[in-house]
């Protein structure tokens, strides 16, 4: 196997082959269509389905965490089972750009670092998560959102650490796919760098749009601005990872803490 690329390296590692590049395409088919492509494909129908639902798209509701079984125990297993799968999505990602050389640490997974990634990591999940708040109240004040409910779990003993598991495993898998490996593969494809950039950030907005309009516009710039933060920082990836799983952290406990006692939460 190549030795891996250093992480200042890993900007600009091109096929050697067109037959290279043929691999390439088909490997990021096969990726979207097992994982974000394919649930991009069904929002967009969910859209669709809303806007045609009586009511309109402001008139339905969508479950983020819903509960999966009447019986605790088997309710758990789902919901690690759901977690377990995205994190083997991400893995999926790592393991292939391994297999091409570039390794973890390239793509800014080593050590965590408290100035370079934990610092940043909640500058950016308040930079997205208080707009993105104020967006979605907007939105669904205007009837272009639909009303997402973060969490129906049963009041369970295990609810809030899988809430919190299941922020960490959406925030591993799509920073490491939608992010890491599309544009690291994309960039072998000699893509440039915004558009490889809005290529990520319209991919993390499709399978949001079962959120409504609103929901696929706010994650379009988050993809914006999440990707661009990647490209600029030396590739340290942990910061779009922990700023992701404490905004939806925040989003699940926040909701179960206070739904039902404030007035302006849908």
């Amino acid at each position: 196997m190549a030795g891996m690329v250093s992480a200042a390296d890993s900007a600009r590692v091109w096929p050697a082959s067109e037959s290279e590049r043929r691999a390439i395409r088909f490997e990021i088919l096969v990726v979207l269509v097992v994982t974000f492509g394919l649930s991009g494909a069904s929002a967009a129908l969910s859209l669709v389905q809303s806007a045609l639902a009586p009511g309109g798209i402001g008139g339905q509701s969508v479950a983020l965490n819903p509960s999966r079984a009447t019986q605790s125990t088997i309710d758990l297993l789902f919901q690690l089972l759901s977690v377990l799968r995205l994190v083997g999505w991400g893995a999926l990602g790592l393991y292939l750009l391994w297999r091409s050389g570039i390794g973890p640490r390239a793509l800014g997974l080593a050590r965590i670092r408290l100035r370079r990634d934990v610092i940043p990591g909640l500058a950016l999940a308040a930079v997205i998560g208080l707009p993105g708040l104020g967006l979605y109240l907007i939105a669904h004040a205007l009837g272009i959102s639909v009303t997402i409910v973060p969490s129906s779990l049963n009041d369970h003993w295990w609810r809030l650490p899988v809430l919190i598991l299941s922020a960490v495993a959406n925030a591993v898998a799509e920073e490491i796919l939608v992010v890491a490996y599309l544009i690291t593969r994309l960039r072998a494809l000699n893509w440039s760098d915004n558009r490889s950039l809005l290529a990520s950030a319209v991919l993390r907005a499709s399978y949001h749009l079962y959120q409504g309009l609103g929901g696929g516009l706010g994650n379009l710039v988050m993809g914006l601005v999440f990707g661009k933060f990647w490209q600029r920082s030396t590739a340290r990836l942990w910061p779009l990872i922990l700023a992701h799983a404490t905004i939806d952290s925040v989003a699940y406990i926040g909701y179960t803490v206070l739904h039902g006692h404030v007035s302006w939460l849908p």
